[in-house]
């Protein structure tokens, strides 16, 4: 008799699906053999700025594209921001205030704070640039191979993937730092950990504000 469907048990997990292999060294290496490196880059209030200026913004924006000899990926994160720490600091300030004035202003202005919270109208939006690295740069030898051999797995040692990723987008990363520098933006490399809190909160959105670290295994070079 054959066995109920209903009756067999899972046994993939939810990181199955997940094409990340590792975070380590500051790289997010994927199943593939693939790996990349995040950018995190602060923002411009585009509005706030002359017309001269916004046309300069523009220019050295598309100069910024041209001048790519390689591919890039812009990924924009919101997410609804919390106050409840600037909440705090202002209920702090109320209680050491003592001009009647200044109380009333400061209440209403926490009012309003709570009432726009409760919209859902405060969003934090965060700008990454991802860099790719494909695992056709490890080689064609290897690549085949992981195309052809049964057993699911990285073409190459973790490591070796990392280091070669890593020597890869250093220039490209330095390279786009540098213009994006000339528009008034700033960029940084997010670390091992910083990454594990991005793809987490990604993942999962019910638990935004909960703080993952990474294992001790996967802080050290592989």
């Amino acid at each position: 008799m054959p066995n109920n469907p209903a009756q067999t048990p899972l046994r993939s997990t939810s990181q199955d699906h997940l094409d990340v292999e590792d975070i380590a060294s500051d790289i997010v290496v994927l199943k593939d053999g693939s790996a990349c490196m995040i950018l995190e880059v602060s923002a411009l209030n585009f509005g706030l700025l002359s017309e001269k200026e916004q046309d300069a913004t523009i220019y050295a924006y598309a100069q910024l594209l041209n001048s790519l000899t390689f591919a890039i990926q812009i990924v924009i994160v919101s997410k609804q921001k919390d106050v409840t720490d600037y909440l705090k600091l202002l209920d702090n300030q109320l209680a050491k205030t003592t001009s009647p004035q200044i109380q009333q202003q400061l209440v209403k202005y926490r009012d309003f704070v709570k009432t726009i919270v409760r919209q859902g109208n405060v969003l934090d939006k965060k700008f990454y640039i991802s860099l790719p690295f494909s695992s056709l740069e490890l080689g064609v030898a290897s690549t085949l191979g992981s195309v052809t051999k049964k057993n699911k797995g990285l073409p190459r040692p973790k490591a070796q993937i990392i280091d070669r990723a890593t020597t890869n987008l250093s220039p490209k990363r330095d390279h786009l730092v540098r213009l994006l520098a000339r528009i008034g933006l700033r960029a940084r490399q997010l670390t091992s950990a910083e990454l594990l809190q991005l793809f987490f909160d990604y993942y999962n959105r019910g638990q935004l504000g909960t703080k993952v670290r990474l294992p001790l295994y996967s802080a050290t070079p592989l």
